[in-house]
């Protein structure tokens, strides 16, 4: 007979990974149910007098939410990461205690956001990387800035890679200039137009 149930693999939190985290795991809780717990610590409400099946089935299935989302934060982080929540009793408090401690205050947010713009404008493309390997780990540190909460706008992404590519795209860039209003070109259209040097290069065995 078929089931009705899902399964859904946890995103597991370690020291370095907490935001992306954070955003995999309310889309999980989300997705069975969960999430309100976390948010409000619900309670459901109380059974009327002489509560019908359903409203007993309702009543019952609603308690088990607060447990069950404990369960889950808990089997979504590391070892040594399960000893700050351990002692939590509700899905709320443990959540909020990871937010503190890996998230900090608006100070801390303030300097990691600067630390990985300061990163982002120390990249320069490697000989040995092509345009997507190069625009991926660019995107990566981009990624880790909007995640904080911080605007970063796809145009920046594009002058970065402008001026920071290896000498052999510099004649497709000069063709793109000549073509097309770099100000307005997308980020997804500069880098396959870019992907064409590394596709020659490749035919050619030199990569």
């Amino acid at each position: 007979m078929a089931s009705n149930t899902f399964s859904l693999s946890y995103p597991i939190l370690k020291r370095d990974n907490y935001q992306s985290w954070s955003i995999k795991m309310k889309s999980h809780l989300k997705a069975l149910n969960l999430w309100e717990v976390i948010e409000s610590d619900y309670e459901p409400n109380p059974l009327p007098e002489n509560p019908t099946l359903i409203q007993i089935k309702k009543y019952d299935e609603d308690r088990a939410k607060t447990p069950k989302a404990l369960s889950c934060i808990h089997s979504a982080v590391s070892e040594e990461i399960f000893s700050f929540i351990m002692t939590c009793e509700s899905p709320k408090k443990a959540w909020e205690m990871l937010k503190q401690e890996f998230e900090g205050n608006e100070q801390t947010k303030l300097m990691q956001v600067l630390n990985f713009k300061r990163e982002f404008e120390m990249q320069r493309m490697k000989k040995s990387e092509t345009i997507k390997e190069y625009v991926g780990k660019l995107m990566s540190i981009v990624n880790q800035i909007r995640l904080l909460g911080e605007s970063f706008p796809d145009q920046r992404v594009i002058d970065k890679i402008l001026v920071s590519v290896l000498e052999i795209y510099e004649s497709k860039i000069s063709s793109l200039e000549d073509s097309k209003d770099l100000s307005k070109i997308s980020l997804g259209e500069l880098v396959n137009a870019l992907s064409a040097v590394d596709q020659r290069r490749s035919m050619r065995g030199r990569i």
